[in-house]
């Protein structure tokens, strides 16, 4: 048996671990818990909460319609305390709704990048590293949803459909997710690294 797994082991698609660079173009944060959108601030304060008194601050979180594993509202550990987005991801997301452009604060995002290709798709365990100190490590992809939809959808009164439609449009362009690592302050026109693991695909034997 332990050849056999050693061979399994030695046919893996592997991709050695890498570093891209990027940079943050803005950050943004709910004026209460109560609130999805976001708005601009001069610098985002995170602790090992994510942002304190933000939607999705705290240790842990309820378990939702993304969790159908837990019975809804189940304490669970909180690896969504923070969204970050992509400037690149945004325009190709507007650009496949047909609208005219899509913002982060729109859409409930933390933090705002460019320079990091196809991010939606950054892996887990990915270590974004930033200039000030700070690092996020990320939990995963951030699915599009309807709630989101909607909120763009107010912005383009005349346009029917939207909210159905960003669900479709947005998938795998959505941003991620993540949990606050190192805590610190994050400010526009920083600079970051993500660190991305060494991959593989585990398959079923």
């Amino acid at each position: 048996m332990k050849d056999q797994l050693d061979l399994l082991a030695d046919d893996l698609r592997i991709t050695p671990a890498f570093r891209t660079a990027g940079k943050v173009e803005g950050v943004f944060r709910t004026s209460s818990a109560e609130d999805f959108r976001t708005a601009a601030v001069e610098a985002l304060e995170l602790t090992f909460e994510g942002i304190s008194g933000d939607r999705h601050g705290g240790h842990t979180r309820k378990s939702g319609g993304r969790e159908p594993w837990y019975p809804r509202g189940t304490e669970m550990c909180n690896e969504r305390q923070i969204s970050i987005l992509s400037t690149e991801e945004l325009a190709e997301t507007a650009s496949r709704m047909e609208i005219a452009e899509l913002k982060a604060e729109w859409i409930g995002g933390n933090v705002l990048v460019s320079g990091i290709p196809r991010l939606s798709l950054v892996p887990p365990r990915t270590r974004l590293v930033f200039q000030g100190g700070v690092v996020i490590r990320v939990d995963g992809d951030n699915k599009p949803c309807r709630f989101a939809g909607e909120a763009i959808a107010e912005h383009f009164p005349d346009r029917d459909g939207l909210d159905l439609l960003f669900p479709q449009k947005a998938k795998r362009l959505r941003g991620l997710v993540g949990y606050i690592e190192i805590p610190g302050k994050i400010a526009a026109g920083e600079t970051f690294t993500a660190h991305v693991p060494e991959q593989w695909i585990y398959e079923r034997i």
